[in-house]
């Protein structure tokens, strides 16, 4: 089977996959995600970026804050609060209900890949969606304090402390997910590297063994977007991560991140191509409705 594999992060990484998913036989598309992001909170194994997948490609996604689920409530934190408990990761009351679910199950010995699976089955989504590894791999912010967690540094700290080192702990001894290798292997079409935060959406799956190698080997065209539109990141602390660890925040300063892995780069009309090494394709790429994910969906396959 010739498929179509998005390596994506979360809300912009998703929007994109929406559209693809939206154009594409949902045999012919595999989307990777991101799981740097995870962590354990309140007893519960949170998985960011496949969530908001999850939600997106549900069509359960929340517009207004950008994450989590619509329609949403929050009894569960309201309490929470007045008992004293940590309040700093908001987890509404029926996004609890995907947590609970899946520590369950992850406890009861199934793989991330199977709860995930399970869970994107029974909300309706027909293309297949992967985490990039069974195993853990925690991405780590260096600060002039110190290490901290990931969600620590951008949900707690709200991205205030500067970034000096970017780490992904676990990375070097974990297995990537034998359904990405394999379908690596089996000639896919494209890898579409959907327009999230390369230094901790994307990065993350590079960073699996044998991973980069798969991709500059398997011959297929490979295709990235780029999340930076005049010198700032749609959402994210993409340009302020880039900056803080010394390189101007541009679409070609992205582009320069994957280096010889891309053959197409997709960017904004008005952005400097200087340096960009990739066919370049110029395209809006801000997503703001439905009608934008499937445009430049579009734009994606017609280019490959």
């Amino acid at each position: 089977m010739s498929r179509i594999i998005a390596l994506s992060g979360g809300i912009g990484g998703a929007k994109l996959a929406l559209g693809l998913a939206s154009l594409l036989p949902p045999e012919e598309l595999l989307i990777v995600a991101n799981t740097g992001d995870d962590f354990e909170h309140l007893g519960l194994s949170i998985s960011p970026d496949i969530d908001t997948l999850t939600y997106t490609l549900a069509g359960l996604d929340n517009p207004s804050l950008g994450w989590g689920r619509r329609d949403e409530t929050w009894s569960f934190m309201e309490t929470l609060a007045a008992l004293g408990g940590e309040t700093w990761f908001r987890l509404g009351d029926r996004d609890l209900a995907l947590h609970v679910e899946r520590t369950q199950r992850l406890r009861a010995g199934e793989t991330l890949t199977a709860v995930t699976q399970r869970i994107a089955a029974r909300l309706g989504i027909r293309a297949t969606l992967l985490p990039m590894s069974d195993d853990a791999v925690r991405t780590r912010i260096r600060t002039p304090e110190g290490w901290l967690d990931f969600q620590h540094w951008f949900v707690r700290e709200q991205c205030r402390p500067v970034v000096l080192d970017v780490a992904f702990d676990g990375a070097a001894g974990a297995r990537a997910n034998p359904a990405l290798l394999a379908a690596l292997r089996a000639q896919p079409r494209a890898i579409v590297i959907c327009p999230s935060n390369p230094l901790i959406s994307v990065e993350p799956i590079l960073a699996l063994p044998g991973v980069r190698d798969a991709i500059l080997g398997c011959g297929a065209p490979v295709l990235a977007v780029s999340p930076i539109i005049g010198g700032q990141a749609v959402k994210g602390p993409t340009a302020t991560m880039l900056r803080e660890l010394g390189t101007a925040p541009s679409a070609a300063a992205v582009a320069q991140r994957y280096g010889a892995l891309l053959t197409h780069y997709v960017m904004e009309s008005a952005e400097d191509a200087a340096g960009i090494a990739p066919k370049v394709i110029r395209a809006p790429t801000l997503m703001r409705t439905l009608k934008d994910k499937i445009a430049l969906a579009r734009t994606v396959l017609a280019a490959l």
